[in-house]
C-alpha cells in the first residue's frame, strides 16, 4: 500500500512538473514572440513618424546641382561625343539599350541638364525627379565601358529621391502652392515633413558604400599598401608633400587609414554623438580623393550626402535664409513627438494596414537587396580582382592596377584555319580599348560582336581567340583569358565567369 501511494504520489509530482514546464515554455514563447512584435512596431513606428523635410530638400538641391555640373563637364571635355557618339560598338548591360541616333545623345544630356536643376529647384518635381533617375539610368546601362561607381550610386539616389517627397521644403513646387493658397484657391499646401523612412533609405544607401568599401579592401594586395603605393609614387613632384606621398611608409599608412574609415564611416554618421567627428573625417578623406585620383563628382556627392545625417531640422538653424517661417498656415514643418504611434485599430480595414505596410517592406527588401549584391563575388571561382566576376555593383573602388603587356584579338577562318588579327583601333575608341583589355567579361562581348559581324559579311561564324597578358598590382604576368578557347562560343551575360587559363 505504502509503495502504490508513494508511486501515485510520483507519478503526481511528475505531471506536475510538466504541466508547470509546459506553462513555462509556453510563457517564455509568448514572451519572446510578444517583445519581437513590440521591437517591430516600434521600428516600424519610428520609420512612419514624420521628421522635417529640410535635410532631405537640401540634399535634393545638392544632388540636382551636381548632375548640372556633371553635365556641364562631359560637354566642356567632350566626352558624349567620345563617349556615346563616335563608337561604333557598344558593350551595353542590356542588349536593347542603344545610344539615340544622329544629334539624339546631345539632347538626352541637354534634357537631363535641365530635368537636374528642376530638380535642385523642385519645380514640378515628382516628374522632373522620375525622368532624371530614368535618364541617367538610361546613360548607364549603354557601355560598361564608362561604368563609374559614381554613376551607379546617382542612380540609386535618383530612384530614392524619386519616390520621396522631397519637394516638400526649399521648393518652387511648395512656393507655388503657397502663392495658389494665398489667391484663395483650395488649401493644398503640404506640411514640410516627411516619412522618416525616406532619409533613412538614403543614409543606409550611403552607409552601405561606405562600408562595402572598406570590406573589398579585406584583401591582400590592399593590406600590404598596393596598389595605393604605386599610385602615391606618381605625385613624388608635388609641392611640399610630393616626397612624402612616395615613400612606401605613406602608401601603406593611408591604405590602412583607408580601410578603416570606410569601415566605420557609417557608424560614425548614424550616431548623434559621432557625427561630427566622422563628418569631419568624411570631408577631409572625400576632398583628399578628390585632389588625389580626380573621381569626378564622387566625393562630391559624399560630402553633400552629410546633410542627410544631421537633425533634420538643422537648415533651419544654420540656413534661416533659405526657408519661410516654418509656422505659416500650411506650411509648418511641425513634427510630432517621440511617442509611439498607434497600433492599427481591430476595425481598420486590410487595404489601409497594407498601404501601411507596404513602403516598408519596400524598403526592407531594397536594403537587403543591395547588402547581398556586393557579396556575390564569394559565388564565383576565382579572384574577383582577376577575372572581374561580381566587381561591378559593389563598391569595389579603387583597388586594382592592371597592366597589360600583350593584346591581340584575332579571328579564323574554320574553313581555311588562316588566323587573321585584328586592329583593334578601327573598332574601338582608346577608352573603350583601355577598359576591354582588362575586363574579361568585355572580351568575351567583343569576340560574340566580332563574329556576328563576320558571319553576316561571309557566312561562317569564325573562331574568335585572344592572347592578353597582364599584372595585377605590380605583380607577375599571366594570360587573363584561355589564348586557345573561342571566346566568342563563350556565353555572355551578367552572371557569367570567364575562368583564367
Amino acid at each position: 500500500m505504502t509503495t502504490t501511494t508513494t508511486m501515485t504520489t510520483g507519478e503526481s509530482t511528475s505531471s506536475t512538473c510538466t504541466e508547470s514546464t509546459r506553462a513555462s515554455t509556453s510563457t517564455t514563447t509568448g514572451t519572446a514572440t510578444g517583445t519581437g512584435s513590440e521591437l517591430a512596431r516600434r521600428w516600424a513606428a519610428h520609420l512612419t513618424a514624420e521628421v522635417d523635410a529640410a535635410s532631405l530638400a537640401v540634399f535634393r538641391v545638392g544632388y540636382g546641382a551636381l548632375i548640372a555640373w556633371e553635365v556641364v563637364r562631359y560637354a566642356l571635355h567632350d566626352r558624349i561625343t567620345r563617349y556615346y557618339v563616335e563608337p561604333g560598338f557598344f558593350f551595353s548591360f542590356v542588349p536593347f539599350v542603344r545610344p539615340w541616333g544622329g544629334t539624339g545623345m546631345y539632347w538626352h544630356f541637354a534634357a537631363v541638364f535641365v530635368l537636374a536643376l528642376l530638380c535642385a529647384a523642385g519645380l514640378f518635381y515628382r516628374v522632373s525627379a522620375a525622368l532624371l533617375c530614368a535618364a541617367l539610368t538610361y546613360v548607364f546601362l549603354l557601355d560598361k565601358a564608362q561604368y563609374l561607381n559614381h554613376l551607379y550610386l546617382l542612380c540609386l539616389l535618383g530612384l530614392l529621391l524619386a519616390v520621396a517627397p522631397a519637394h516638400r521644403a526649399l521648393s518652387l513646387d511648395l512656393l507655388r502652392a503657397r502663392r495658389a493658397s494665398t489667391a484663395g484657391a483650395p488649401p493644398s499646401v503640404p506640411t514640410e515633413t516627411v516619412p522618416r523612412f525616406h532619409l533613412f533609405a538614403l543614409k543606409a544607401q550611403i552607409a552601405i558604400v561606405y562600408f562595402y568599401g572598406g570590406v573589398a579592401k579585406l584583401n591582400g594586395d590592399w593590406l600590404r599598401g598596393q596598389p595605393l603605393t604605386m599610385w602615391l609614387a606618381e605625385h613624388a613632384g608635388a609641392p611640399l608633400v610630393g616626397p612624402l606621398l612616395a615613400s612606401p611608409a605613406a602608401g601603406l599608412a593611408l591604405s590602412y587609414a583607408g580601410l578603416l574609415i570606410d569601415l566605420s564611416m557609417g557608424f560614425l554618421l548614424f550616431s548623434r554623438r559621432t557625427f561630427p567627428f566622422g563628418a569631419a573625417i568624411a570631408v577631409t578623406f572625400n576632398l583628399s580623393n578628390a585632389f588625389l585620383f580626380k573621381i569626378g563628382i564622387f566625393p562630391y556627392a559624399m560630402i553633400a550626402s552629410l546633410a542627410l545625417f544631421a537633425d533634420p531640422s538643422w537648415p533651419r538653424r544654420r540656413l534661416p535664409f533659405l526657408f519661410g517661417r516654418a509656422d505659416r498656415a500650411g506650411g509648418g514643418a511641425s513634427v510630432p513627438g517621440p511617442a509611439l504611434a498607434p497600433s492599427p485599430s481591430p476595425g481598420s480595414s486590410p487595404a489601409a494596414s497594407w498601404r501601411r505596410s507596404l513602403p516598408l517592406a519596400v524598403l526592407h527588401a531594397y536594403l537587403l537587396l543591395h547588402l547581398v549584391v556586393p557579396l556575390r563575388h564569394w559565388l564565383y571561382p576565382g579572384d574577383v580582382a582577376w577575372n572581374e566576376a561580381g566587381h561591378r555593383f559593389s563598391w569595389r573602388m579603387k583597388l586594382r592596377d592592371k597592366n597589360v603587356s600583350e593584346l591581340d584579338i584575332g579571328v579564323m577562318d574554320p574553313r581555311t584555319g588562316v588566323r587573321e588579327s585584328l586592329d583593334l583601333e578601327e573598332w574601338l575608341t582608346d577608352r573603350q580599348l583601355g577598359e576591354m583589355s582588362t575586363r574579361p567579361d568585355m572580351i568575351v562581348d567583343f569576340a560574340h560582336h566580332v563574329a556576328d559581324r563576320w558571319q553576316e559579311a561571309f557566312g561562317v561564324r569564325p573562331v574568335v581567340t585572344a592572347r592578353v597578358v597582364a599584372s595585377l598590382n605590380g605583380g607577375s604576368f599571366r594570360d587573363l583569358v584561355d589564348p586557345t578557347r573561342d571566346l566568342a562560343s563563350l556565353p555572355r551575360g551578367l552572371f557569367e565567369v570567364v575562368l583564367a587559363p
